[in-house]
């Protein structure tokens, strides 16, 4: 069975999308946190803040089965250093 090379072009349209549209997301998040800082609320709080907020849009959008697994593998995720920037503590 051969795959149509339309449909890998389409794929690899969608997945440029999400990919532009979540560099657009982290731009907007950076700004937030930047803006957050001049008016003296600490990074961690609006990390956690954010982290309630973005869990809430999550179980909107898919649901508490779906927004628990994501969940999950974002703290698998942390656990393994993908998202430090620095030491690891």
């Amino acid at each position: 069975m051969s795959i149509d090379p339309r449909l890998s072009m389409i794929a690899l349209s969608e997945a440029d999308s999400r990919g532009a549209a979540m560099s657009a997301a982290l731009t907007y998040v950076g700004e937030a946190f930047a803006l957050a800082a001049l008016d003296g609320v600490a990074p961690q709080d609006l990390a956690e803040a954010a982290l309630c907020a973005a869990m809430c849009e999550l179980v909107a959008a898919h649901g508490e089965d779906e927004a628990a697994r994501i969940a999950g593998r974002l703290a698998e995720r942390a656990a393994s250093g993908e998202f430090s920037v620095g030491r690891r503590q």
